[in-house]
C-alpha cells in the first residue's frame, strides 16, 4: 500500500515535525489538532470556541482527503481540564451523528501553545 499526505491550507499548517494526515488505502490518521485558526495561526480564545475550531480543522483535513468527519472511527480527545468533558460532548454532537465513533478522552498536564483541547481522529472510507 501506498502513503499519501494529506495536507489543506483550511487547517493549521504543522507546527512541527509532522504532516495533517497520512492516508494508507481507505484508512486516513490525522494529526492531532488544536484551536488554531488557520489563517492567523493564532489559538482562538475560551474552551467552547477553541473546540468548535478543533472540529472545524479535523473536518478540513478529512475533507482534503476526499472523506468527512461521519467516516470517523475513532477520535482521541486530550484536556486540560476534564470538567469540560460535558461542554466536548455538546460540541462534538454538531459534528458527529449515530452510530458515534469510538472515542478516548484524557486529562493532560498542558498542550502545544497552551491549548486547552486537542483530538486526532482515525477515519476509514469505501
Amino acid at each position: 500500500m501506498t502513503r499519501r499526505i494529506v495536507s489543506t491550507p483550511a487547517a493549521p499548517a504543522a507546527i512541527g515535525t509532522y504532516s495533517q494526515a497520512v492516508q494508507v488505502g481507505n484508512t486516513i490518521y490525522t494529526a492531532g489538532q488544536i484551536g488554531l485558526d488557520p489563517a492567523s495561526m493564532e489559538l482562538v480564545e475560551g474552551f467552547e470556541a477553541q473546540t468548535v475550531r478543533v472540529f472545524e480543522n479535523l473536518k478540513a483535513v478529512a475533507e482534503a482527503a476526499g472523506a468527512s468527519l461521519g467516516d470517523a472511527v475513532k477520535v482521541n480527545l486530550y484536556l486540560t481540564d476534564l470538567a469540560n468533558f460535558a461542554k466536548v460532548n455538546e460540541v462534538m454532537a454538531r459534528y458527529f451523528t449515530q452510530p458515534y465513533p469510538a472515542r478516548a478522552a484524557v486529562g493532560v498536564a498542558s498542550l502545544p501553545k497552551g491549548a486547552l483541547v486537542e483530538a486526532d481522529a482515525i477515519l476509514v472510507t469505501g
